[in-house]
């Protein structure tokens, strides 16, 4: 059995998308219809940058999903094979949630685009600059990453935000308790904490306010049963009801992130074959929660060729 993975926040770089742009008219396609979508020029973004501007989380969620939804249609319509005949199950990383329900035709791409900018800026405005913070525990399973979020908190939000794999897992909240999750991991037993250049403490109740945006935009955006069932981030379980799939997008936005749960139930499921399109943030975390798994990252017209063959 096959999952297809769709990575999250922080796998984007100046120049994503160009190569593939220059390569193919289906990616072509594809960027100047997210860019209508939207009313803004991101494709020119993605190339040129500055990096300033991807790196803001409006901009850099849907184009993550468009750099990711790109690479797929080449090998649908110039490769000639549907995910749907090539997977089991679709899964994405916080935002890649999206770019999976995308591929398994749940959104169309217009929305998708749409919901993506929403979303970030949702997020983006929740808390002040400067209010909250994320921070990366290496070394740290989830039962001691909560106890140090809980020794941390003093009556601040402090609390998981990702359980990526079993050797990484990324808290979220005030700036202040995270900071003192930080200063106290060694009394932890975990080997180091490092603060995430990111400008908005996601995944944790702070966001509240852009979970009620999104329950608001969800709401009245149009959605299709998917292709293949998607895992959800906030259950680690797959789902395919169009009214499930509302309710778990905006439990996601304070929701944690079971990414490492989710892969592990995949690999239970039977999926022994992971494809990720559009990053390479995902494959080696699904090494370390499913060792013996077949992983493919699928970027370049190179990656592309080499997992059509395979496929």
């Amino acid at each position: 059995m096959r999952a297809f993975l769709f990575p999250g926040q922080g796998s984007q770089s100046v120049g994503m998308g160009k190569a593939l742009a220059d390569a193919s008219p289906a990616a072509r396609e594809l960027f100047q219809e997210i860019d209508h979508a939207l009313s803004q020029h991101l494709f020119r973004i993605m190339c040129e940058g500055p990096e300033a501007d991807l790196t803001l989380t409006e901009n850099a969620q849907p184009a993550i999903m468009a750099n990711a939804i790109a690479t797929l249609r080449v090998m649908e319509k110039e490769g000639g094979i549907r995910i749907a005949d090539k997977g089991d199950y679709v899964a994405g990383h916080s935002l890649g949630e999206y770019t999976a329900l995308c591929a398994v035709e749940a959104f169309d791409t217009s929305t998708t685009a749409r919901l993506l900018k929403l979303r970030g800026q949702a997020m983006q405005a929740a808390v002040p600059v400067g209010e909250g913070a994320m921070a990366a525990l290496l070394g740290a399973d989830i039962e001691k990453a909560q106890a140090l979020a809980d020794a941390a908190a003093e009556g601040e939000v402090c609390t998981v935000a990702n359980d990526n794999d079993p050797t990484q897992v990324v808290i979220s909240g005030h700036r202040g308790a995270v900071e003192r999750a930080v200063a106290l991991v060694k009394d932890h037993g975990i080997k180091r904490g490092v603060l995430l250049p990111v400008s908005a403490p996601f995944h944790c109740p702070l966001m509240q306010p852009a979970a009620d945006a999104m329950a608001d935009a969800l709401g009245k955006a149009a959605i299709a049963a998917p292709l293949l069932p998607v895992y959800a981030n906030v259950l680690a379980a797959p789902i395919a009801a169009p009214d499930d799939i509302r309710v778990r997008l905006v439990e996601q936005v304070t929701g944690r992130v079971r990414w490492r749960e989710s892969v592990a139930a995949m690999w239970d499921a039977g999926v022994t074959d992971f494809v990720e399109i559009g990053g390479k943030v995902l494959g080696p975390m699904v090494k370390r929660i499913a060792p013996d798994a077949t992983v493919r990252s699928v970027v370049t017209m190179d990656d592309i060729e080499a997992a059509l063959a395979a496929l």
